[in-house]
């Protein structure tokens, strides 16, 4: 039987296929790790209830603990309390930045959509907070799409949520 770090070291082994460069662990979904006599159980929650890569990862999940030779596992999904940017990992938001995607705030609390007036997010690429908001959407609901005026480049940013 594989011990919470061992499982754990595992699961940073899968990533998330709309973010490559951030584990399942990185990303903050993975809510609980519980070894005991009558098995494993993974708790994970949904980066939003809709979120169109969760059946994937759980199959990678599945695939990767096989892979290491575990069975007698199950993985359980919980909505509540509900996902939030704050549990991505520091690591994950170095690993976003160095992607090319903005991280999050270090806080979920973003209000710039009732003032109607778009966030300053800072160029992953430069640096630089000359930037604006091109696109409430970016390549996936859970980002925004921006472009930096000072480097030129267009880039997501990874919303609040």
């Amino acid at each position: 039987m594989a011990t919470k770090e061992q499982i754990l070291n595992y699961l940073e082994e899968v990533y998330d296929p709309e973010v490559p460069v951030l584990s399942v662990v990185d990303l903050g979904i993975i809510r609980q790790v519980e070894v005991d006599t009558e098995g494993t159980v993974i708790t994970i929650t949904p980066t939003y209830t809709g979120c169109p890569a969760m059946n994937v990862i759980e199959d990678d999940i599945r695939a990767k603990l096989k892979e290491k030779g575990l069975s007698g596992f199950r993985i359980k999904t919980v909505l509540s309390p509900a996902w939030t940017t704050d549990w991505i990992s520091e690591a994950g938001k170095k690993k976003l930045q160095d992607y090319g995607i903005a991280p999050p705030e270090k806080t979920s609390v973003d209000k710039s959509l009732l003032s109607n007036k778009a966030k300053i997010v800072k160029c992953p690429r430069c640096g630089s907070t000359d930037t604006e908001m091109k696109s409430f959407f970016g390549s996936t609901a859970c980002k925004a799409l921006y472009v930096c005026h000072a480097c030129k480049e267009p880039f997501d940013y990874f919303k609040c949520i």
